[in-house]
């Protein structure tokens, strides 16, 4: 027997993450969504998973294109965390104009400049899961950016990582 999704919901707020921005290009069009549903699969070959539910408007594209960049965002990158997650009435690859600055690399899934890391990835596998699906990448690029931090969720809000520096060594 299983919890209800309210409370399941109101658990999962509890469990802080990075924030990516997950992007594909599918027929030119470009599209993406904010996720924390990521993880690290395998480091041999180098594998991630993005969970996304299949009524985002980026699953399909996602998987029709064969390919993704998972972009773990910094706090600069908050407006576009926002936007992204649906947060106006910006949809598609209008979410992408007037925001950051975009490049690609080899998959040609957009990549947003500035991040701590932007992970290309080749589509591997797809599994079905209740109101979601689990797509693996293999990882087959990647930008670095040691100096950037990311921006994390907790607790139904944006949360700065030197913030919890700071509060930690006050304490």
């Amino acid at each position: 027997m299983s919890i209800d999704a309210a409370a399941f919901k109101k658990g999962m707020r509890h469990l802080a993450a990075s924030v990516t921005l997950i992007t594909t290009r599918h027929r030119e069009l470009r599209g993406g969504l904010t996720a924390t549903a990521v993880c690290s699969v395998s480091a041999e070959p180098p594998q991630i998973l993005v969970c996304v539910n299949k009524t985002a408007s980026a699953h399909d594209p996602i998987g029709e294109a064969g390919f993704f960049c998972v972009n773990i965002l910094s706090p600069e990158h908050r407006k576009i965390a926002e936007r992204f997650a649906g947060m106006d009435d910006v949809e598609g690859d209008e979410r992408f104009r007037d925001m950051g600055e975009w490049s690609m690399l080899s998959t040609g899934a957009p990549v947003l400049k500035g991040c701590p890391v932007s992970f290309d990835c080749r589509l591997v596998t797809r599994v079905a899961a209740g109101t979601h699906t689990i797509y693996i990448g293999e990882i087959v690029d990647l930008v670095l950016n040691a100096d950037a931090t990311p921006l994390l969720y907790a607790d139904g809000a944006f949360v700065h990582v030197d913030a919890l520096k700071k509060a930690a060594q006050a304490a």
